[in-house]
């Protein structure tokens, strides 16, 4: 009697009695700790953290190969740099000898009208073939791999063989101008003729992969649209104006801008067109663009100071023609709200 008194009372169990488990370390501290508190912050950090850690090795790489050269060719673009010497300060006097240079105002000039006679022509002629192919034809499938073969040709090849293709002598586009009456046109050494070929092989290139674009853009238009159209009367070409280029428009803007920044940069066709002159645009630089200017003034001059100017140049009119396209894209989407 008095052992199960004094059990009662908090004295020794009865034997009897289950055994009680002693309690955990740390459990039911005010602070949470424990193993068990300490796992669910783990769980949480991981939550967290686990994101960024997928994304991490991307910014990484752009900040090594991205990032670093642009701060480092912008630090460049600041000093008078050749090649195995020291730099030296100059401050903005880079961009004031660009400012002075007919050269590099005569590369921006060929970089300007060669991108809008190749970048017009070469999207015009896609929205017209992306058009064709969304139409049920026969072997379509094969039309559209066909349509990107270009892109994937090798820009060397593709600018060789157009290069014999505009030959002075024995090319077959003067073949074909003698059979109509036209004299031999010189497509290297004139300024419009070589600047007309370049843009043919630019137009050629990129025709395809901007219709497939395009293509896809269209296949994404609801069809009650077009039956409605037709339903009111309108032609497929009517179909065409008021309800594809509409519906398509942001994807119109974005091929603009692409193209736009590959002009900017066009290098490889003028280059190669050119052969042993490719560098400097000709013999009288009738189509050096900014990229041959940039590259012949750092790798063949050895003036790196100013090729980073000219580099950084680019950037601000890429920045500067993205901003107009938004600002007049953004304009198109107030007034069509409105």
């Amino acid at each position: 009697m008095a052992t199960s008194v004094r059990a009662r009372k908090g004295g020794n169990p009865s034997p009897d009695a289950p055994p009680t488990r002693s309690p955990r370390h740390g459990a039911g501290r005010p602070d949470g700790g424990g193993p068990s508190a300490l796992r669910r912050r783990l769980y949480r950090w991981d939550l967290k953290a686990t994101p960024y850690a997928f994304i991490a090795p991307f910014f990484l790489t752009f900040a090594a190969f991205g990032l670093f050269p642009l701060l480092y060719t912008g630090w460049l673009s600041l000093n008078r740099v050749e090649l195995g010497g020291d730099p030296q300060w100059k401050g903005l006097e880079n961009y004031t000898d660009l400012g002075g240079s007919e050269f590099f105002w005569n590369a921006l000039a060929n970089t300007f009208t060669i991108g809008v006679i190749s970048t017009v022509p070469q999207l015009l002629m896609a929205l017209g073939l992306a058009h064709l192919l969304n139409y049920r034809l026969r072997g379509r499938g094969f039309f559209r791999v066909a349509i990107l073969a270009p892109y994937a040709t090798s820009i060397a090849a593709a600018t060789l063989v157009f290069t014999q293709l505009f030959n002075k002598d024995y090319g077959l586009i003067n073949s074909a101008l003698g059979l109509v009456g036209f004299d031999p046109v010189d497509w290297e050494s004139s300024k419009w003729p070589a600047q007309i070929a370049i843009s043919v092989i630019v137009t050629w290139r990129w025709t395809g992969y901007n219709a497939l674009i395009y293509l896809a853009a269209m296949q994404a238009v609801p069809q009650d649209l077009y039956e409605a159209a037709a339903l009111d009367g309108a032609s497929r070409w009517r179909q065409f104006l008021s309800v594809t280029i509409p519906s398509i428009r942001p994807t119109i803007l974005f091929t603009i801008i692409v193209s736009t920044i590959g002009a900017t940069q066009l290098f490889g066709e003028p280059m190669l067109y050119g052969g042993s002159v490719g560098i400097s645009g000709g013999s009288g630089n009738q189509y050096q663009t900014l990229s041959l200017l940039m590259y012949e003034k750092g790798w063949v001059t050895g003036a790196l100071g100013q090729a980073s100017a000219i580099a950084w140049v680019m950037l601000l009119l890429l920045l500067l023609i993205g901003g107009v396209q938004s600002l007049v894209a953004r304009a198109n989407r107030k007034k069509l709200g409105g």
